[in-house]
């Protein structure tokens, strides 16, 4: 175990959730008898993890216990549900929220007492290669946040909480694009004249092979682009579509932006 305030208490483990408690029975950071769930509708790994140990919709006396809680509902329906166990929690218990857009000044007002910290991770903390980004202006909130996430792959600290929309549009909201990425390159295959298992197994191993050599490498992403790219070859004709008058950088600019737009709307 790592020394953790525990036990975390997570509230709502859905799809987010799920993919924290994956990613911490993964790497042996928690262990379920660590755990607190509290959802109506569980996940499939809240379920496991409550099969292994974890408390799962317990007692008011099971909050109490918690030294650690992530706030993990959607934004829109935070309020109330904060406002019903902040009673619960004992005093001093860290509180991070992994909410997009909710302003730590609204959560500290709903739970007072407590070190308020702010993460936007993504789903591949499933298999502990995650992208956390996190701020607090609390030291104990940001080092309980920075243990619980590192774990999970890589954290990075932010300077200021108004960078958390940016960190949602650009990191925490970033998988939906590559997943995108692909279904286009695997309809594009098809409509080449790709059979679609065809499409799916090449689009997908070209995504997985590139991914990992980013990793492996070390090296810039537009260094390797220019590696793979011969001068009069088939890579540079497509790119001349993806990237001739900045189309591909257009168009991520607009998505990241309307998505830290869509951030800031939420928290109002």
């Amino acid at each position: 175990m790592t020394g953790l305030p525990t036990p975390v208490l997570m509230v709502g483990a859905g799809h987010m959730g799920g993919a924290l408690i994956a990613g911490w029975r993964r790497a042996g950071a928690l262990a379920p008898g660590d755990l607190i769930l509290r959802d109506p509708k569980p996940g499939v790994e809240a379920q496991k993890a409550a099969a292994d140990g974890a408390a799962l919709n317990g007692s008011d006396d099971d909050l109490a216990r918690a030294r650690t809680v992530i706030l993990a509902v959607k934004p829109q329906a935070w309020r109330p549900i904060a406002l019903a166990i902040a009673p619960l929690l004992a005093p001093g218990a860290v509180v991070i929220s992994i909410m997009a857009g909710v302003a730590s000044a609204d959560l500290s007002a709903a739970l007072p007492r407590h070190p308020i910290a702010r993460v936007m991770p993504t789903t591949a903390a499933a298999v502990n290669k995650g992208a956390a980004s996190l701020w607090s202006a609390d030291p104990q909130g940001r080092e309980v946040a920075r243990a619980l996430f590192a774990p999970l792959g890589v954290t990075v600290d932010l300077d200021d909480e108004s960078l958390m929309h940016v960190a949602t549009a650009a990191s925490g909201s970033a998988p939906a694009y590559v997943f995108a990425l692909v279904e286009a390159l695997e309809a594009a295959g098809v409509a080449a004249g790709l059979s679609a298992d065809a499409a799916l197994t090449l689009s997908r191993a070209a995504l997985v092979g590139a991914a990992a050599l980013l990793e492996q490498s070390g090296e810039a992403a537009g260094d390797l682009r220019r590696q793979v790219t011969s001068p009069g070859g088939t890579t540079e004709a497509a790119l001349r579509v993806l990237l001739g008058d900045h189309a591909l950088g257009e168009l991520m600019t607009r998505a990241v932006r309307a998505a830290a737009a869509r951030s800031r709307e939420l928290g109002a």
